[in-house]
């Protein structure tokens, strides 16, 4: 027998549509996930991979057979799979290390382990159908169906399906067959009308609620994927500034599956109607081709040809969605006014493209290089057009993430400096606004940055990241469950958002939260398995808990993206760990060679230079230009009580007692990254000689969450007999950093 052709596994009904296992319902006809009741988010191909583990129950499937039976093995890596496992893991509620659904057998693939429920016995007693996402559309209202859906014109969007198949129906009598052909008849004569013109409206489905799927490109160039997503990206925030339109969060096109029918997205995205369209730049011809569907019955409610100039693109996405708000309600014309105005950011259609681009280099988060061209874009965009708010916001973010995660003090004037001319461009941009909140949090401004996060909260645009700057301020002055409050909510505004788990995990482990960061950031991997700056972080979180094996393997994946300062850094640790004092310098070097900003990778060298007898006397002028970029990143932000307490760590090493003593009090008062901390504290005590306080010290570090595997590897409580030496030759046990400084990922 093959495999997949014996009986039904139990839980099965039969036809392969319903399984149980413990709390959880799978439906695969209606395409649901319950756990506990509520409905859990899968991506297609996630559900698919699912499906064929529940099918094959106790079988091994391996990850070619999976490939090929989900992906069709076509353009695909294996990475995709492990996404789509972690994505599993993440709506079944289970883990990686002690699964109970489904088990890993490396290099090999997966099998689902878990007990499937038998069906009920009694007839009639079929399981109840799982219940809809939450908000599901309400019933399409009842009007006569043509025999077939209306055609699209030649350019529509690939990948949409026009309608239902075909359904069995009763034998019919004479007059029932007599009706049928007067009506094949009537719907012959009208297909024939409409044979090469736009399709008019169908019919208004009942729930203005609609879903912006990614624009795809039509153009021979095929890097010009940038300006068809980001026109959808445009058109999805301005539709979501309409009043009484229900705007789907944006997804990426990875994670929107083109082989699922109409109804089948709609019920993945919970919307009544679905925008598609695909983009043709020929030169300084434009065509857009738009399609409105209705997710219930599948059918278009409109379809149509957008042809132009290049120059042209505000007035044509202008009216895509003013024919979009036709087909779905009445708006007043003031909020005509506000899409026109939404939709046209600039005056120049050049300065647009380079905006776009720019975007889209940034949300790409390949690396530094990645982000040095966004900003050269940027740049580009207000060359031509002077006063392009948008775009000299997008400058104020940008430099205001590297002050934050490289300590760049250069960075932070030059994005205070980009935020205020933002600000004379137009206060009132959500953007800019956005942009101050941002700057006004970085700077400890608490009021004025809730002011202009809370300004924004309510635009569906811009909800997700206002929630989580609110969020971030809320950690800064010690309001956790204010700050986890928001966070969720941000979740709920952009569902899938990778860069929401990533700030998430970013802020629990400035709260000691190890575990917790490690999770937010292994859903950020699985969601966006392409960005360097998850995976460098991910690998740091584990480098701090002693999970030096996987924290190597996520480096070395973060580094086959990008050569990165951090994962340099960090592998240059796991060789200070092992005693290779050298090693650990050499690769210190190279990270301060890529970001010489940075003092810790400088003060990481020092701690390398310290620790071996042979080099000691290297470690002071390290320890002295990486106390001087301390001292001036904290003039610009004093509430860095990492920064704080490892400026003490520099000035106990260049005998400065009283001034170490006087940071070690202000960070621990801070009450932020509190492992971290009391970690610097130690060693600082320890090397000023007040062995009691270090030793109460360590024992706040431990208490934290930071191992002792860690600890025992610290030369300087080797030598201070804070730490028993190894016994033997062998080096000591890896654990992580001397000072681990995961970094935020970049923003968008």
């Amino acid at each position: 027998m093959k495999p997949g052709t014996g009986p039904p596994a139990p839980g099965d009904d039969g036809l392969n549509t319903r399984f149980r296992f413990d709390r959880i319902v799978v439906d695969a006809a209606a395409h649901t996930l319950l756990r506990d009741g509520e409905p859990q988010p899968l991506e297609p191909k996630a559900f698919a991979v699912l499906l064929a583990l529940l099918r094959r129950p106790g079988e091994l499937l391996g990850r070619d057979e999976l490939l090929d039976q989900v992906w069709g093995h076509r353009h695909v890596t294996p990475g995709v799979l492990t996404r789509a496992i972690a994505q599993l893991r993440a709506a079944l509620d289970d883990d990686s290390q002690k699964p109970r659904y489904i088990q890993t057998r490396h290099a090999l693939g997966y099998s689902f382990i878990g007990t499937l429920q038998a069906p009920p016995e009694a007839a009639g007693a079929m399981p109840p159908a799982a219940a809809p996402p939450p908000e599901a559309p309400a019933a399409v209202p009842s009007v006569p169906a043509p025999a077939t859906p209306v055609e699209p014109p030649g350019d529509a969007p690939l990948g949409v399906e026009g309608g239902p198949g075909d359904a069995l129906a009763p034998p019919m009598s004479r007059s029932s067959w007599a009706l049928w052909l007067l009506a094949a008849l009537v719907l012959s004569i009208g297909a024939w009308w409409w044979r090469g013109r736009d399709a008019g409206p169908v019919a208004a489905p009942a729930e203005a609620s609609i879903a912006v799927l990614p624009f795809t490109t039509l153009s021979d160039a095929r890097d010009d994927r940038y300006f068809a997503e980001g026109l959808s990206v445009e058109m999805l925030g301005a539709l979501a500034g309409v009043h009484g339109l229900k705007v789907a969060a944006w997804r990426p096109a990875e994670a929107i599956d083109r082989g699922q029918d109409i109804q089948a997205l709609g019920r993945l995205l919970g919307v009544a109607t679905l925008l598609d369209a695909s983009v043709r730049r020929d030169g300084q011809r434009l065509r857009i081709s738009t399609r409105l569907s209705d997710t219930r019955s599948g059918y278009t409610l409109w379809s149509r040809n957008f042809d132009g100039d290049a120059d042209a693109i505000f007035d044509t996405q202008t009216e895509i969605a003013n024919a979009v708000v036709d087909a779905l309600l009445e708006i007043l014309p003031e909020e005509r006014e506000s899409l026109r105005k939404r939709l046209t950011p600039t005056h120049s259609a050049a300065a647009f493209d380079a905006y776009l681009l720019g975007i889209d280099r940034l949300a790409a988060a390949r690396g530094g290089d990645a982000r040095e061209q966004a900003e050269a874009q940027f740049r580009k965009a207000l060359a031509v057009d002077a006063g392009f708010a948008r775009a000299q916001a997008a400058l104020c973010r940008m430099g205001l993430w590297s002050f934050e995660s490289h300590r760049n003090t250069d960075a932070f004037d030059d994005a205070r400096l980009a935020c205020l001319r933002a600000l004379n461009m137009d206060g009132g941009l959500g953007e800019v606004k956005l942009a101050l909140g941002d700057l006004y949090r970085v700077q400890g401004d608490e009021s004025q940055a809730l002011q202009y996060y809370d300004a924004i909260v309510d635009d569906p645009a811009m909800r997700w990241q206002a929630l989580v700057g609110r969020a971030q301020v809320h950690i800064d002055h010690g309001r956790e469950d204010e700050a986890m409050a928001d966070f969720r909510q941000a979740m709920q505004a952009s569902p899938g958002n990778a860069q929401v788990h990533a700030e998430l995990g970013y802020q629990q482990f400035r709260l000691g939260q190890y575990r917790e960061a490690i999770d937010s950031y292994r859903t950020a991997v699985a969601l966006r398995p392409d960005n360097v700056d998850y995976w460098t972080i991910y690998g740091a979180l584990l480098l701090s808990v002693g999970e030096n094996d996987a924290a190597e393997q996520a480096m070395q994946r973060s580094l086959a993206i990008e050569p990165n300062e951090s994962s340099l850094s960090n592998l240059g640790t796991l060789r200070y760990q092992k005693g290779d004092y050298a090693g650990a310098a050499d690769m210190y070097r190279r990270a301060a060679e890529l970001n010489p900003g940075d003092f810790f990778y400088v003060g990481f060298l020092g701690d390398a230079l310290d620790a071996d007898p042979r080099t000691a006397a290297q470690a002071r002028p390290a320890y002295e230009r990486a106390a001087r970029q301390a001292q001036r990143f904290i003039d610009a932000k004093p509430d860095d009580a990492k920064a704080l307490a490892a400026l003490g760590w520099y000035r106990a090493q260049l005998g400065d007692g009283d001034s170490a003593l006087r940071l070690a009090r202000q960070a621990l008062a801070l009450g932020h990254e509190p492992g971290e901390v009391a970690l610097y504290n130690a060693q600082a005590l320890a090397v000023l000689g007040r062995l009691d306080e270090a030793r109460l010290a360590l024992k706040g570090a431990r208490e934290a969450g930071i191992p002792d595997a860690r600890i025992d590897t610290q030369a300087v409580f080797r030598r201070t007999g804070l730490v028993a030496p190894p016994s033997g030759p062998a080096p000591a046990p890896p654990a992580s950093d001397p000072s681990p400084a995961p970094q935020r990922g970049a923003r968008t």
